[in-house]
């Protein structure tokens, strides 16, 4: 069995969406973000940099450890890796994916992530608001231009690439961002939304917060 740890953030979000694709059986362990659940011993030891999401994939062979695996990207390539799917094999199609999982972790995440902190600011501070929004934008616009050549993010297929940056790209409307100056983004994003399997982890994982 596949155990999630989680709560309704967008990293966490990735992970559910990838199992949902997959068609693997999972549980989400909710640990509570706002209490701080994190922070404790138990987390911990499961994940010493104390953030969601944590994959644990328990062994059923007896002497084999389990799986224990922390950050979204990682989680999403063993979760492809492990069923052979939604990550190619081999040569340039996988290199893109790769590709775009770093330019995730480098540029997308953390734009979004400041943008984030900035608007949780009291007293509100615009001018912090404004900057980290410029860079949302800036790579926005960067996915844009490879949407503008290509169905997915990294090439003709769907891929995890496509899952960690939706994300984020979910909560744009928390940020105060709009997707109405990206049209290819805009295009991407509403179809992804759609897919079933998306529909579902959504709703699973805004239950943690609940």
């Amino acid at each position: 069995m596949l155990e999630v740890y989680a709560f309704a953030t967008p990293n966490s979000l990735k992970v559910s969406i990838a199992l949902e694709e997959l068609g693997l059986d999972y549980r989400l362990v909710p640990v509570n973000l706002r209490q701080g659940e994190q922070k404790g011993e138990t987390f911990r030891a499961l994940n010493p940099n104390a953030k969601v999401p944590v994959l644990v994939d328990r062994s059923s062979e007896p002497g084999v450890d389990d799986v224990v695996l922390g950050e979204s990207a990682a989680i999403l390539v063993y979760l492809a890796e492990k069923t052979g799917q939604l990550l190619a094999k081999e040569g340039l199609p996988r290199g893109k994916v790769f590709e775009q999982l770093f330019f995730h972790a480098s540029g997308v995440s953390p734009a979004f992530l400041q943008a984030f902190l900035a608007n949780l600011q009291s007293p509100p501070q615009p001018e912090a608001q404004a900057r980290a929004l410029l860079e949302v934008n800036r790579v926005l616009g960067v996915l844009n231009q490879h949407l503008e050549q290509r169905p997915y993010v990294a090439g003709e297929t769907y891929s995890i690439a496509d899952i960690a940056h939706f994300g984020w790209v979910w909560r744009h409307q928390a940020i105060g961002a709009s997707l109405a100056e990206f049209p290819f983004v805009t295009r991407w994003y509403e179809e992804i939304s759609a897919r079933p399997a998306v529909v579902t982890a959504i709703n699973k994982t805004l239950a943690l917060a609940q």
